[in-house]
């Protein structure tokens, strides 16, 4: 008669060390959550016991003779301890399944999980190993489930792993080398630290290799949090193992996460020759564009590009990705952008309540000019800005890497945080684009009625109401993709959200100087001053060149004349 023993539940905290002796006929003992339990239970002569399951304790390490007191051992739960070292388990012939997570283990030795000819699943996940000797797997030829995620390796051994289906390794920032689709030939799941790894493993064509993965860490997940149920999460990656040996078509394909895409490629960031036109063009019109401003004339500002400056950056790779100064150039860049935002927002409202006041007022020997504010409220209002865009911008450099090279904030549908920063930031600046698109309508609206000698602020108001429209403009394809990517609507794909990014958002960066040049009357005149200098520098450069040709042709006659009077005189 075979007996099991079930500890679910119960208000147990302590367990003697030999309670569960010479049990010869117990077959399952399951003890979860005895958190004074710090050693590992004597158990000798309880050899039939076939599945062992003590979770939630903190015990520290396992005797040497673990294997020798339980020859028939088949399942080995041991999660959510505190181990820090292991024995060797080469003696556990027939154990099939070895659960480990959530632990304190650092290393592991070549004579750890040796010879064990019968394990097919193997979850070291949530420990701090550092180091793998080269042959800690190389005699386990039945193992097919492999998950180191969430360790501290810097590299893999693959010596040994030719029949793995399922390898995680997720959550390993400093393991950042290739891994050879030749060294595992069966695998069919995988999860690595990051996306240009799975390029070996999932064809360029294909991009969506990582929803089966996806569904797959879901399940999984929830049974880490509830490990008293991990039988039930055992059965469904049998149902995995045998889905995948069954079905030829699944055998072709490798799921990999996270999968490459638009903002994660294989080969090239910009892509098609079309983005990677219209960037460049967008750059160098910004730089001609901006640098033909003249430096003395009132300069407006606008809300700086966000994909300029990271543009370089884009070829780093990994080491990039998961570097502050990834972090830090997303801070700078959304900072930039929202500050900038803030200010003319500000501005805009303090000029439509300014000339509001003064129309109401109309003060003697102004002539209906509006009046400016106080430099102690100006400050205020800059200082208020400066203190909100520092605010808003703060989330992205706290939070962690950016999950691409470009390091700006992209919205994540796997983290609710990502996606309620990404809400908040899109309506807050489509708040500020609709009071600064009110306020100008209002001033543009009374900008026939304005006296004559306000003539040149008249002027000033329409140039600066039609550079905020046409920002409006380019706003609104930014600010819809943004919410279709994060209401998942089909019209948001990858591919269109990265061309918008790429190309729409940064032509502010050269629309509003080339805006300004344009229609300004002001960098108008600077501009023809600025060409009549110009002309004027070539043609007095011109005359002085003038000149010395004279001068050299009559030195030649006078030389000519000399030497035909001396001729004469001979």
């Amino acid at each position: 008669m075979s007996f099991m023993r079930f500890f679910y539940d119960n208000p147990i905290q302590s367990v003697g060390r030999s309670a569960f002796q010479n049990l010869p006929e117990l077959r399952t003992l399951s003890l979860n959550g005895a958190a004074d339990l710090t050693e590992f239970p004597d158990l000798t002569g309880t050899k039939s016991l076939e599945s062992l399951t003590i979770t939630g304790a903190r015990i520290t390490s396992l005797p040497s003779s673990v294997c020798e007191q339980l020859p028939n051992l088949q399942l080995l739960d041991l999660s959510y301890n505190q181990i820090q070292t292991l024995p060797s388990f080469s003696g556990c012939e027939s154990v099939q399944k070895i659960d480990l997570q959530h632990n304190e283990i650092e290393e592991l030795e070549e004579n750890t999980f040796h010879s064990l000819m019968s394990l097919r699943s193997l979850d070291l996940s949530w420990n701090r190993l550092s180091t793998v000797k080269p042959n800690s797997f190389s005699a386990l030829p039945a193992l097919t489930k492999l998950d180191l995620s969430s360790n501290q390796l810097s590299s893999l051994p693959l010596i040994g792993l030719q029949s793995l289906t399922h390898l995680r390794l997720a959550g390993n920032t400093q393991l950042m080398e290739l891994i050879p689709r030749e060294d595992l030939p069966r695998v069919r799941v995988m999860e690595l630290p990051y996306a240009f790894q799975c390029c070996a493993f999932v064809s360029c064509e294909r991009r969506g290799g990582g929803a089966s993965w996806e569904r797959e860490e879901t399940a999984d997940s929830t049974g880490k949090e509830t490990s008293v149920h991990s039988s039930q999460v055992d059965q469904d990656w049998e149902d995995f193992l045998i889905e995948f040996e069954d079905d030829p078509k699944l055998q072709q394909s490798v799921h990999c996460s996270p999968a490459p895409g638009p903002f994660r490629p294989c080969l090239h960031l910009l892509g098609s020759w079309l983005i990677r036109g219209g960037v460049w063009l967008v750059a160098a019109l910004s730089l001609v564009s901006n640098s033909r401003l003249p430096s003395h004339s009132p300069a407006l500002q606008f809300p700086p590009s966000l994909t300029p400056p990271l543009w370089c950056a884009a070829g780093y790779g990994a080491r990039w990705e998961s570097s502050f100064l990834c972090r830090l150039s997303g801070f700078l860049c959304v900072f930039a952008s929202q500050t900038g935002l803030f200010l003319l927002t500000v501005t805009a409202l303090e000029r439509c309540l300014a000339a509001t006041a003064a129309r109401r007022h109309k003060p003697d020997g102004h002539n209906g000019r509006s009046s400016s504010s106080s430099p102690l409220s100006v400050r205020l209002a800059v200082c208020l800005c400066f203190l909100l865009g520092l605010a808003v911008t703060l989330p992205p450099l706290v939070a962690g890497h950016s999950s691409t090279s470009l390091c700006l904030p992209l919205p994540s549908s796997s983290s609710s945080s990502s996606l309620a920063f990404s809400v908040s930031l899109v309506l807050l600046d489509s708040l500020c684009f609709l009071a600064m698109t009110l306020a100008y309508t209002r001033l543009y609206c009374r900008a026939d009625k304005a006296a004559p000698a306000a003539e040149e602020e008249v002027a000033l108001t329409r140039h600066v109401a039609w550079l905020l429209f046409s920002d409006c403009l380019l706003y609104l394809p930014v600010a819809f993709l943004s919410l279709s990517s994060l209401l998942r609507l089909s019209a948001a794909g990858p591919e269109a959200a990265k061309g918008v990014l790429l190309l729409v958002a940064p032509l502010p960066a050269c629309v509003n100087p080339l805006l300004y040049i344009l229609f300004n009357p002001l960098a108008r005149q600077e501009l023809a001053a600025l060409a009549k200098r110009t002309l004027r520098g070539r043609g007095g450069a011109q005359t002085l060149q003038g000149r010395r040709r004279r001068r050299r042709r009559r030195r030649r006659r006078r030389r000519r004349r000399r030497e035909e009077e001396g001729r004469g005189q001979t």
